[in-house]
């Protein structure tokens, strides 16, 4: 008999698929967007509102995007997406970085070094050109992330106005005084054969052969004077090193004015790794607080404490050089510390900045005996041609044949590697451009800029303050062919830049303007000079790549209409506070004397599910485009959104297919919401919020509510809290509540009747507000939901702005959002009693049930309220609500509160809307209320 009937229910019908089929899907939306100018549309929407400028912060040209590029631009696109929601207008420019090694490397490959300047210019072509065609690479998979940005027209570092900017930027520090050349330690990777800059170190654990080496005191008289101890013949100060290669580079021995020194004597009996050993006795001084443990070090089991004395007793003493035997200074070093060692430092003024700065304060040469290529010149003598990382052990060698080798072990320590080639650098004084951190108090004036920088999360600040207080003068200038040139003339008698320097580099500017820095380079000095350029040279040395980037806000937020300076937010990883956030802010405060961005955004590293990195001998590399093709972009996009970024980020198969379900869980919501609203025109059978059942205006409070939850933490940056409330809303309000109670609603009441009408209002509401909620996360989900909704609707989601028909509830209103809440909870505990008894064969669904709930004061007063309806929202056949006093023993208690006793529902079964009614006994077939919803004027009700 039920099949007699189907034609009368109103079933769900929906174009809206269950299953997403994502990575079928998402491309043919795509080109639908670019067919349709999506991202133009929406520029044109917004003209004319306030800006909210994120500035892209620029992907190297080099290689596939990776999952970490997929986190950094799905996070951009969602806070891009939740700015045009609140009416900003928000546009998005892509950018990328296409100078530096790494291109070079890679062309080197193909064609070799290039061996003259035909050559060279030809290596230069072919290096824009490969970074050309990887940024279209690159583009090609952020665009298929469903990020929506100029990708028609992004900046391109290599473009020849902004190479051109870049050099006009360059001009103006120059002619503030911030640019200045000088001999001084830089860091020097052998690999690259070239300067890095801070942001191109990083740190790594080492295995170093680490030295104590004895500098033998010249004078034992004048340490007697100094001391009132006797040194002996061959006493001296130990200095301990991790770095022997630097020992040839000595010129000093750097000893803390103000810590207490001793003098040990006694026997160094040696070791396998030791010195001279053989029971030779010694005078040896070292800090007072290291003194035991030099001494268990070198052997000396009986050694004496001669004398204390300060280190400022020592200041001057005259000492002989442990492999070389020449003339060295003790000197007053207060970066001197007692962490290890001896307390006693050697200084090799090219080889280290705080040797560097002692070694000018003192007047001591920074000369090196190490080329660029890492073996050592011929005024290191024995060592001439020896590459220093292999001639520690040679080093200790000659110490032990010089009798002034104490120790020597392995160490096992924290050192500066390079972070392309991951391999140890070294600091190795060259003549090269240097941005001066004093020049102005650029230092300073960075920090205080600091404080009026929205940092996320919050411990950026700190981060960003700690790196930049210790930092050295910046090193700008690079030895490499692919890069932006330093477009100076320098006089060849003493290096000063051209007394024109200005006003020639906006000169070279223009040029490059019209053909990139190609340019430069072919550049007759000439040209440019006249007959000065026999009195001048031309710099051959490029700009280190994190200035490209870093005068982004000059050359690109400047330079382009639809953008501004400074940028609202600048977003990348947690390492570039020592990169790009860093550069940008030291060349802004100096150009403009502020910061570049008005906050700062920082993400974590994506890891696997143990927390470990992801690298490819370890097999745990997840690549986004493999993710893309099995689960669609949106998918990942939810996992990005649903990870708290401010940490690491793991990422799995099991981790994503627990995201599918979440994704799963909102798509079929949005499909119930679709399907149920089959026949209904927004314009035509919407009921107004007065009209409205009381059930279905809670259901649009709780979406109001929640609206303003998601809009505060887009706008706070908390991602994976809009994650969880709107999954939360979708399984436990919607799911599990709302559109569980409405089910009878929709399918049995009459089509056009107040009561479906006001629970499809609602749920047009919802999906209105839905669609719009997820739009910066699940984009791809979100334009299919709004291209599904019925009436009118502007053409794209991204189009479009919070929903504004959403209400809360009123003095009006019957029952409270509290009470609603109760209501809930009330529910939740009867459903869970039905489950069990269902589970153990007592009933069969809970249309076979019956419930009788016994309950005083509040608890009563509420589902009383509810009347009639209190079986709809129990989803049962009949309920009733009873005081607490008349529960029997069979009765269930669910709360302290509260009993429940489930009885067989009786009646008969309505072939049509299943619920067991007492009218059906005479034979009918169809309720009383199925009669009235069929053939008569339709039910009306109050409360649900």
């Amino acid at each position: 008999m039920a099949n007699d009937y189907k034609d009368t229910l109103n079933l769900p019908q929906t174009a809206f698929p269950m299953r997403a089929n994502l990575a079928r899907r998402e491309p043919e939306m795509l080109a639908r967007w670019e067919a349709a100018g999506l991202y133009r549309r929406v520029r044109e929407a917004r003209k004319g509102r306030d800006r909210f400028i994120l500035h892209d912060g620029p992907p190297y040209a080099n290689g596939d995007i990776h999952i970490g590029h997929a986190v950094n631009k799905i996070l951009k696109d969602i806070i891009v997406k939740s700015k045009l929601l609140e009416g900003f207008d928000a546009p998005f420019v892509p950018g990328w970085d296409c100078h530096g090694l790494p291109i070079e490397q890679r062309v080197e490959k193909e064609l070799g070094k290039p061996a003259d300047a035909a050559g060279a210019a030809r290596f230069r072509k072919r290096c824009r050109d490969y970074a050309g065609e990887q940024m279209q690479r690159q583009r090609r998979d952020f665009i298929r992330l469903g990020v929506l940005g100029d990708w028609q027209n992004p900046y391109l570092s290599m473009d020849f106005r902004c190479e051109a900017d870049i050099l006009r930027t360059l001009g103006a520090l120059m002619h503030k005084g911030y640019l200045r050349r000088g001999e001084k330690p830089v860091y020097w990777c052998l690999e690259c054969a070239s300067a890095l800059a801070e942001a191109e170190v990083e740190y790594r654990d080492k295995t170093s052969r680490a030295v104590d080496a004895l500098f033998v005191i010249n004078d034992a008289a004048d340490f007697q004077r100094r001391t009132g101890a006797d040194a002996g013949d061959g006493g001296g100060i130990a200095i301990w090193t991790t770095t022997p290669w630097t020992l040839p580079a000595n010129q000093a021995v750097a000893l803390h004015p103000e810590l207490d020194y001793v003098l040990l004597d006694g026997v160094l009996e040696g070791g396998p790794d030791g010195g001279d050993g053989g029971g030779k006795r010694i005078g040896v001084v070292v800090a007072e607080s290291l003194a035991e443990a030099c001494a268990a070090r070198y052997g000396m089991a009986t050694a004496t404490v001669m004398a204390r004395f300060k280190g400022a007793a020592l200041d001057g003493l005259r000492l002989r050089h442990p492999l070389d035997g020449r003339e060295v200074a003790v000197v007053p070093g207060g970066h001197v510390t007692t962490d290890a060692g001896t307390g006693a430092v050697h200084i090799a003024p090219a080889h280290g900045a705080d040797d560097h700065h002692l070694g000018l304060r003192h007047q001591l040469p920074a000369t090196t005996p190490v080329g660029g290529d890492g073996l050592f010149n011929q005024t290191a003598g024995e060592l001439a041609g020896k590459h220093i990382r292999k001639a520690d052990d040679d080093i200790a060698a000659a110490l032990k044949r010089r009798g002034t080798l104490l120790h020597a072990e392995d160490h096992r320590h924290s050192y500066p590697h390079c972070w392309r080639h991951k391999t140890p650098v070294i600091s190795r004084a060259t003549p090269q451009w240097f941005i001066g951190m004093e020049h102005e108090d650029l230092l300073q004036r960075s920090l205080a800029a600091c404080a009026g920088v929205r940092w996320t999360p919050a411990w950026g600040r700190a981060r960003m303050e700690g790196m930049l207080e210790a930092r050295p003068d910046w090193c700008v200038s690079r030895q490499r062919h692919w890069g932006v040139p330093i477009a100076l003339f320098t006089a060849g008698k003493d290096g000063a830049p051209h007394p024109r320097t200005h006003e020639l580099i906006e000169q070279v500017a223009r040029l490059v303007e019209k053909d990139g820095v190609e340019a430069w380079f072919e550049l007759n000095a000439r040209d440019l000079l006249g007959d000065e350029a026999r009195d001048y040279d031309k710099v051959t040395d490029t700009l280190d790549v994190w200035f490209d980037s870093g005068v982004t806000h000059a050359c690109v937020l400047d330079r382009r209409d639809e953008l501004a300076s400074p940028a609202d937010l600048y977003l990348e990883g947690s390492d570039q506070h020592r990169g790009w956030f860093q550069s940008s802010l030291l060349t802004s405060v100096a150009c403009r004397g502020r910061a570049p961005y008005k906050g700062v955004l920082t993400h974590g590293f994506t890891v696997d599910a143990r927390g470990q990195k992801m690298s490819k001998s370890r097999g745990n590399v997840v690549a986004p485009q493999k993710v893309i093709e099995r689960f669609g972009a949106d998918v990942l996009r939810l996992w990005v959104a649903a990870t708290d970024f401010s940490g690491e980020m793991a990422i799995s198969d099991e981790i994503l297919k627990r995201t599918t379900d979440a994704y799963r869980r909102i798509r079929n919501t949005a499909r119930f919401l679709l399907a149920n609203l089959h026949g209904f025109n927004p314009a035509q059978h919407a009921v107004a919020p007065a009209q409205m059942l009381a059930l279905d205006r809670w259901a649009v409070a709780a979406a109001a509510a929640l609206q303003r939850d998601i809009r505060g933490d887009y706008g706070d940056y908390v991602f994976h809290r809009i994650v969880h409330r709107i999954h939360n809303f979708c399984t436990t309000a919607m799911g599990g509540f709302y559109l569980d109670i409405i089910k009878d609603r929709l399918y049995t009441t009459a089509a056009d009747g107040v009561p479906r009408r006001s629970a499809q209002t609602a749920m047009h509401h919802i999906a209105l507000a839905l669609a719009r909620w997820i739009a910066p996360v699940l984009s791809f989900t979100a334009d299919e939901i709004h291209r599904a909704l019925p009436g009118e609707t502007r053409e794209s989601v991204f189009l479009c702005e919070w929903h504004t028909g959403l209400f809360d509830l009123g003095d009006g209103d019957a029952l409270t959002m509290d009470e609603w809440r109760r209501i809930i909870g009330i529910r939740g505990a009867v459903a869970g009693e039905l489950e069990r008894l269902r589970r153990d064969d007592r009933i069969g669904s809970s249309l076979d049930a019956g419930v009788e709930i016994f309950c005083d004061g509040d608890d009563r007063r509420l589902l009383e309220a509810l009347g009639g309806e209190l079986r709809f929202v129990m989803i049962t056949s009949q309920a009733a609500v009873r005081p607490l006093a008349d529960a029997g023993e069979d009765a269930v208690a669910i709360s302290d509160e509260m009993k429940l006793r489930v009885v067989n529902s009786g009646g008969t079964k309505c072939q049509r809307c299943w619920h067991h009614r007492d009218e059906l006994a005479d034979g009918r077939d169809l309720c009383d209320r199925c009669v009235t919803n069929v053939s008569g004027d339709g039910e009306v009700r109050l409360y649900a």
